[in-house]
This record gives structure tokens, C-alpha cells and sequence, in this order.
């Protein structure tokens, strides 16, 4: 057995120690030498946000349909009130989400819910409005990105940001995980990708396009895909794109937009 003296135990002690110091000061990078920053993706995400409307989105009315259901987005400096509304064989059905939960109105009446019930429907409208306003909403307190680096898809550069939520904050949905490709010259938006844990769970990549400026504010819809394969993760959901691994699920339409700067 070899014994070391105290002076080699020192020795080897501060060889470690700068050793380890060397090591973790190095910057984690994405294989292609961008360093994996939060601070860096904040930037980023900042510049996507004031790309598709900045200020605009905290005083604002916004309304749309989509697949056959009308909806409404009040925003005013954190304050908000979220609709929906559409028929069916109970009669008008009217649902509003605000900071003060959520209620169902049928014919102009409120109906009683059981708690379960209350929590999808929330979680439904929230859901709609909350993809129609990205990137809106990146900046909220229970959300935590990431940069992973640089891409490119359809021969267009790409900034890779991960975005993952909070326990407390990130809603009943704070599993899921999210993808954003955001353009390094035009800051837009250009295509997404999502884990979700419901129904099973499972993994959508969408695609941007018919994007119009509504008063200062980016509208986009969607080609909705999903993986052909078990074998795609979330952060390669835009190799497989690239290389045919995704079939086409659905269209994700916003008709009939009208938007208000400021409230009414």
C-alpha cells in the first residue's frame, strides 16, 4: 500500500480542487459551442415577444373562432378575462376564465359544476387562447428556459429554446415540456413542439404559417403534426420534420380575428 505524507495529501488536495474548479467553470454547450445560458434564452425570448406585439399584449381585446366555438382574450396590466361560447343541445353555452376562477353560463344562467368539471373546462380555454397569444405568456414567473443552441429547418437558422414550468404556478399542466424555434434575424415564432402527460400523453410539433399583423400584433395559424414513430423525443422533433418522421395530425385555424389595442 502507498502511503502519501501530509504534504502529498496537500498536493493532491489543491490538484483536485483546481480540477474541479476548471471543469465547472466551463460552459455547458449544445455540441455546436452555443452556451446553454438561461440568460441567453431570456434575450431571446424577449426579442420573439416584442417581435409579435411587446407591450401590446398586456392592455388588449382579442377575439376569434376556432373549430366552431367563438372566443375572447380581455388582458389589462395582469388582470384578465378569458370566453368561450358555442351551442349545443343544452342551449348557449357561455365559459369565462379570469383571476377570480372560472364559471359556466347555459342560456344566460349559471350552472353548478363539480370541481373536476371546472378544472378541464378552464384548462381548455385557457389552453386555446394561451397558444394564440405565444409568444405572450414565455415570460410568466412559473416558466424556466433554456437555450439549446442553433438549428436549421427548411434551410432557415433557428434558435432552440426549452421552456419547462414550476410546480407551484405552472398549472395543472406543469409537466409538459415545450420547444420553441425562434428565427435569429426576424425573432418570429416559426415552429413548436410540446410533450404533453394527459390522455396517455405524446408529443405535437407545429408549424406556423398565414401569419398576419393585427394592429402591431402577430397572428399565426398552424399545421398541427405528431410522431410516426415511438422512437422521436422532444428535442429532436424537428430532425424527424426534416427527415419525414411526422404525419400530419390537424389544422390549427384562427378565423375571424378582431383586435383592440388597449380595453374597451
Amino acid at each position: 500500500m502507498i502511503k502519501l505524507n501530509w504534504q502529498s495529501n496537500r498536493n493532491l488536495f489543491l490538484s483536485l480542487s483546481l480540477l474541479v474548479m476548471l471543469v465547472s467553470c466551463q460552459p455547458s454547450t449544445d455540441g455546436q459551442g452555443e452556451k446553454a445560458s438561461p440568460g441567453k434564452a431570456q434575450e431571446i425570448v424577449d426579442a420573439a415577444i416584442a417581435a409579435h406585439g411587446g407591450e401590446l399584449f398586456n392592455r388588449m381585446s382579442v377575439s376569434f373562432d376556432f373549430r366552431d366555438r367563438h372566443y375572447t382574450a380581455l388582458r389589462e396590466d395582469g388582470a384578465y378575462v378569458y370566453t368561450r361560447e358555442f351551442s349545443d343541445s343544452l342551449g348557449q353555452v357561455r365559459d369565462v376564465l379570469s383571476n377570480d376562477g372560472f364559471y359556466r353560463e347555459i342560456d344566460g344562467r349559471k350552472v353548478e359544476l363539480t370541481e373536476e368539471r371546472k378544472k378541464a373546462y378552464a384548462n381548455s380555454v385557457n389552453s386555446v387562447i394561451y397558444f394564440a397569444l405565444l409568444p405572450y405568456g414565455l415570460n410568466d414567473a412559473a416558466v424556466n428556459k433554456a437555450y439549446l443552441g442553433k438549428t436549421s429547418i427548411k434551410g432557415q437558422p433557428y434558435h432552440k429554446i426549452k421552456v419547462t414550468f414550476d410546480l407551484e404556478g405552472g398549472g395543472s399542466d406543469h409537466e409538459d415540456e415545450y420547444i420553441y424555434w425562434i428565427h435569429p434575424a426576424k425573432y418570429t415564432m416559426d415552429y413548436l413542439a410540446y410533450s404533453f402527460q394527459v390522455n396517455e400523453g405524446g408529443l405535437r410539433f407545429r408549424e406556423a404559417h398565414n401569419r398576419r399583423n393585427m394592429k402591431g400584433v402577430l397572428f399565426a395559424d398552424y399545421v398541427n403534426y405528431e410522431a410516426a414513430s415511438d422512437t422521436v423525443t422532444l428535442e429532436k422533433m424537428d430532425v424527424a420534420f426534416e427527415n419525414g418522421g411526422l404525419r400530419k395530425l390537424s389544422d390549427i385555424n384562427l378565423k375571424n380575428i378582431t383586435f383592440q389595442t388597449g380595453t374597451p
